[in-house]
């Protein structure tokens, strides 16, 4: 039924020579500590039920969603659709049909494929479906961890990337030399 094998095989490690062993497996090492999950996508930077990492941006997505949603749409499409134009179709969309979530996951899908994020547990519209305020939270919190200001838009981030500013300072906060810190 199976091949037999040569007669050197059985005779092979009789001289007491143990045969070769496997080699060990490498440590465990959880995806987390890596920074990429297996598979080689990016784990968003905050979980999808974190909100409250920024308040601010919590109220205002729950009182007027399309100003969020524009916001990313701005970023996502790279200025190619401003945040009035977003935002105000987003706007149509949930007052029509109430479905803005089929249009907002769009955005998600978009976004995941440029920083190759992983999906999750949950298809893209199935997160906006079942929690659109939250998925349009971290999709505004994430692209603000990767350095946007989301509320200036596309064209003036890339302007602020020409002229090579990092950052904006803070309002009313002196500027303190790195040398005269003590």
């Amino acid at each position: 039924m199976y091949p037999a094998a040569p007669a050197d095989a059985y005779d092979r490690y009789s001289n007491g020579t143990p045969p070769p062993s496997a080699p060990a497996p490498a440590p465990y090492q959880h995806a987390m500590h890596q920074g990429r999950p297996a598979g080689g996508l990016t784990r968003w930077s905050t979980g999808l039920f974190h909100c409250m990492d920024d308040p601010g941006n919590c109220l205002i997505t729950c009182l007027c969603p399309c100003i969020t949603f524009g916001q990313v749409a701005d970023i996502v499409d790279k200025g190619t659709c401003p945040c009035a134009g977003s935002g105000a179709a987003y706007a149509a969309i949930c007052a029509t049909t109430g479905m803005g979530c089929l249009y907002s996951c769009v955005y998600r899908t978009k976004m995941r494929a440029h920083y190759d994020l992983e999906e999750g547990d949950c298809p893209d519209f199935l997160v906006h479906w079942c929690c659109e305020y939250c998925a349009l939270c971290q999709e505004y919190r994430e692209l603000k961890n990767r350095g946007f200001d989301m509320g200036i838009g596309w064209d003036a981030n890339m302007e602020r990337q020409r002229r090579g500013v990092a950052g904006r300072q803070v309002m009313g906060a002196p500027a303190t030399p790195v040398g005269m810190m003590r």
